[in-house]
C-alpha cells in the first residue's frame, strides 16, 4: 500500500474533492461594452479593451460605453473587429 493509498484509507471522506468549486459556473464582473452583447468582458473570459476610435470605426458611435477612453469588449466582439481589420496595414 502506498502513500496516497493509506492517507486515503485513514481520511473520512476518502477520495472525495471539493466539487462546490466546479459546480459554479464563473459570472464576470465587467459587461461587454457594445451595446446588444450581453457577455462579458473580464480579462478571465478572453475580454479586451479597444480605442473609442476603432470602436466607432467599427460599431459607429453611440453603440458602446467607453471607460477612460477605451472600450472594454468580449472576446466575440473583438474577435469581430480583429477580423475587420486584418487586412489593414497599421504600420
Amino acid at each position: 500500500m502506498g502513500f496516497k493509498a493509506k492517507a486515503r484509507k485513514h481520511n473520512p471522506d476518502g477520495d472525495k474533492k471539493d466539487d462546490s468549486k466546479n459546480n459554479k459556473s464563473k459570472q464576470g464582473e465587467q459587461p461587454c461594452g457594445i451595446k446588444g452583447c450581453e457577455k462579458f468582458s473580464d480579462k478571465s473570459f478572453g475580454g479586451r479593451s479597444l480605442s473609442i476610435d476603432n470602436a466607432i470605426e467599427m460599431w459607429g458611435s453611440g453603440n458602446y460605453s467607453d471607460r477612460k477612453g477605451r472600450v472594454r469588449v468580449c472576446k466575440g466582439c473583438y474577435r469581430k473587429w480583429k477580423k475587420e481589420n486584418k487586412s489593414d496595414d497599421s504600420y
